[in-house]
């Protein structure tokens, strides 16, 4: 049986190359994806293509940064097709919800919390998100400035930045969600 690295005439240094940064970074690069996409499918499938072009590169100077930047720009390029696919799944949610039971009030309350946290990392300029999803993931400055192509010293005022305007939507968004619960009790 031939391999498809022979059929596209790859070497075989750089499959151990590649399969070497599979090992080392799939995991920590598709929860990134994951958390930045809201869809661990569609995470995977990106962080796939991210490693099918590193393949394709005979040389990788900052290979976690490097690899960062390739799935932060795939992602870009796939805009459209992310909001396709968050309608479609709203869509399905919805009719899943619709023939579940009712869950226990504290599992509601977590789910709530969850998704106003999401909204409120959502509500994050592009740059103050994508900042905070790669530290939460382990990327030092160095690699967070080379990926979203940034200064290194303007990393940790970034940082600042969008920790404190996330904490600022959180609490808008608790706020009007008691709001709204108080003038459904009244």
């Amino acid at each position: 049986m031939i391999e498809i690295w022979q059929c596209c005439g790859i070497v075989g240094d750089r499959v151990t190359d590649v399969e070497r940064l599979f090992r080392t970074y799939n995991a920590a690069l598709v929860r990134y994806l994951t958390r930045r996409l809201g869809d661990r499918d569609w995470a995977e499938e990106v962080a796939q293509e991210t490693f099918v072009r590193a393949l394709r590169q005979t040389s990788i100077q900052n290979e976690r940064a490097w690899l960062f930047a390739v799935a932060t720009n795939l992602v870009r390029d796939e805009a459209r097709k992310d909001m396709r696919r968050r309608k479609h799944l709203a869509l399905l949610a919805e009719q899943e919800r619709d023939e579940m039971v009712e869950p226990a009030e504290t599992t509601l309350e977590r789910a709530q919390e969850a998704a106003m946290a999401r909204k409120a990392v959502d509500a994050l300029a592009e740059r103050d998100r994508l900042a905070l999803l790669m530290r939460e993931e382990g990327l030092d400055y160095s690699e967070i400035a080379e990926a979203l192509e940034l200064s290194p010293g303007s990393v940790g005022t970034t940082l600042s930045r969008a920790r404190r305007r996330l904490v600022e939507s959180y609490e808008a968004l608790q706020k009007s969600q008691e709001e709204r619960e108080k003038n459904a009790a009244s």
